[in-house]
């Protein structure tokens, strides 16, 4: 039966929504992505130097895939394979080449978002669906910046997914879901609105899915990595998710999500005037919205982030509730005072997060170091790499206790061993050691700890003992013996940069500020 898809009456609205709306003097898809393009990358270069914790684990993991690490086998990590295989496959480099990269994905993920509200009504909805998803991914996070990480990553195949499925094409819906699935676990939410559009379609649709997963879960075990994969990415996830932080209470993450609608009130007001406007398309809409919000607050954490999966359909929706409230000749003084007061709450995210790259370009113009508390835990790794470059040597290696895989980046050294941060082996994820010390799997990460002892990396730095004394490596005891086999070389503001004794240090522990 088909739930939500008519392709006759679409077709017969899309002609009807079109009448009208299209206007001379228009401005072209080409130009509105020209000066997108332009400006995100403006933006985006403004964090040139700035790896963001969102992000650099997926490059350190495209960097030791380099180095030929097998995913789960010999690394552990607790996302699905493809973030750090497309970092990988883009050299995982830092820098201009970083930006650029999130530049051209931003631009690929507004003109997804232009195809689909255009098919859906015209293309002034989908000029209006680009520039407000632009806006949107350049003026929505506390750091002026979203990394693209696996949250970002999906929002691609998310739009994609929708809209094949939406068209009819179960089997290429099918494809981008999967491709949804193996950047984040979330996924599943993407390829349960693909089948809930039409479940007529659920054979060629599953048929879709289950391909890429089915070939990935063929290449992890033909590496001895499916076991592995299920442990660090499945029961890792489930864990955390069963286990909220300290201090996450229901009224924090309502407090979360009012946050989060306050910045983004334009794109609430545009889809509540489609949702009351259009029937032909409020009711798959208001699904989509629903199944999104679940996949964005599940678990309770409620991070910003999250909410990266309800902007595809509030986008949507709010494209078309924006020409709607645009449109002179319809105007009305309610509609007049509504469409004000969306203009207005743009400005909301604007400013509060607009200064912050003009004050990051005028560090890079005048060569000053950032000054930005945000930034400090990056540059305080920067600190620590440079130590590092300078005393490694080749066929040299990498731990960090702590969660501060932008060392790796700078440095691009080898991991040891599996591990290569402390989270596997607290038990603590990474987004919480540093203000709580409840291990979410404390079984296995006492099995972690007791496997790290037989490895000896070239260097360990200790990115964490100074911000949380509860997890610091000397409390552990299993790992005071392998401790007394290395010896500090530097320490940062934050930091202990230790090297192998057996190796020999030369000259005396450096103090770096």
């Amino acid at each position: 039966m088909n739930c939500f898809r008519n392709e006759l009456q679409r077709q017969a609205n899309r002609s009807y929504y079109d009448n009208g709306l299209r206007k001379p003097g228009q401005p072209s898809a080409r130009f509105l992505f020209a000066v997108l393009f332009a400006i995100t990358l403006a933006l985006r270069l403004c964090h040139s130097r700035i790896l963001w914790a969102d992000e650099d684990y997926h490059l350190a993991a495209g960097i030791q895939v380099l180095h030929g690490k097998f995913l789960y086998r010999d690394l552990w990590y607790d996302k699905p394979p493809l973030a750090a295989l497309v970092y990988a496959a883009m050299g995982a480099f830092p820098g201009w080449p970083l930006r650029l990269f999130d530049a051209v994905y931003v631009l690929a993920i507004c003109a997804s978002m232009f195809r689909f509200a255009r098919d859906v009504w015209g293309e002034r909805e989908g000029l209006w669906a680009a520039a407000l998803l632009g806006f949107f991914l350049n003026f929505d996070h506390a750091t002026a910046i979203i990394p693209i990480a696996p949250d970002f990553f999906m929002v691609l195949p998310h739009i994609a997914a929708v809209h094949s499925a939406w068209r009819g094409k179960a089997l290429q819906a099918g494809l981008w879901s999967s491709a949804a699935l193996l950047f984040h676990t979330k996924g599943l939410f993407v390829f349960a609105m693909c089948l809930l559009i039409d479940w007529s379609t659920v054979v060629p649709l599953l048929a879709g899915f289950l391909i890429p997963i089915g070939a990935t879960a063929i290449l992890l075990a033909w590496g001895g990595a499916l076991s592995a994969c299920l442990q660090q990415v499945w029961q890792w996830g489930f864990a955390y998710a069963r286990t909220p932080a300290a201090g996450i209470s229901p009224a924090t993450v309502l407090r979360r999500i009012a946050d989060w609608c306050g910045f983004h009130a334009a794109l609430l007001i545009g889809a509540a005037w489609q949702l009351w406007s259009d029937r032909k398309h409020r009711a798959w809409i208001a699904a989509w919205i629903i199944l999104s919000f679940t996949g964005a607050i599940v678990g309770g954490q409620s991070a910003p982030r999250y909410f990266l999966q309800l902007l595809p359909p509030l986008v949507l929706a709010a494209s078309r509730g924006m020409v709607i409230l645009a449109v002179r000749s319809t105007w009305s003084p309610n509609r007049l005072a509504w469409a004000v007061v969306a203009g207005i709450t743009l400005l909301v995210p604007l400013i509060r997060f607009g200064p912050r790259y003009i004050s990051l370009a005028e560090d890079l113009i005048i060569g000053r170091a950032h000054r930005w508390s945000d930034v400090v835990l990056d540059q305080d790794a920067q600190a620590a790499a440079a130590v590092i470059n300078e005393h490694k040597r080749g066929g040299d290696t990498l731990f960090v206790w702590g969660y501060r895989p932008d060392v790796f980046v700078y440095t691009r050294l080898s991991t040891a061993s599996l591990f290569w941060d402390s989270q596997p082996l607290t038990g603590v994820p990474a987004d919480r050691h540093l203000f709580d010390s409840r291990p979410i799997l404390p079984a296995l990460a006492a099995t972690d700890r007791a496997a790290l002892v037989s490895t000896r990396p070239t260097f360990i730095v200790d990115g964490l003992s100074a911000l949380n004394p509860h997890l610091s490596i000397g409390r552990y005891s299993e790992l005071q013996a392998w401790l007394r086999d290395y010896q500090p070389i530097a320490r940062t503001d934050l930091s202990i940069v230790y090297r192998r004794v057996d190796i020999g240090v030369a000259g005396t522990m450096r103090t770096i500020k």
